[in-house]
């Protein structure tokens, strides 16, 4: 490989890092979002107190 080829191809590397961790980024984002809606946030605690309860 030539220097040239070498140096792009590192940029592509970080590029691609980028890219992986903007979508990491997002999709967190939109599993919180959906984490702390009504319908998930209760059947979340519901289950949570189910095991409690299991476990007393």
């Amino acid at each position: 490989m030539t220097a040239v080829s070498r140096g792009r191809e590192a940029g592509m590397t970080t590029a691609e890092y980028a890219v992986g961790t903007l979508a990491a980024v997002a999709f967190a984002a939109v599993l919180m979002a959906v984490v702390k809606s009504g319908a998930v946030k209760s059947a979340l605690t519901a289950i949570i107190q189910s095991a409690l309860s299991v476990a007393s």
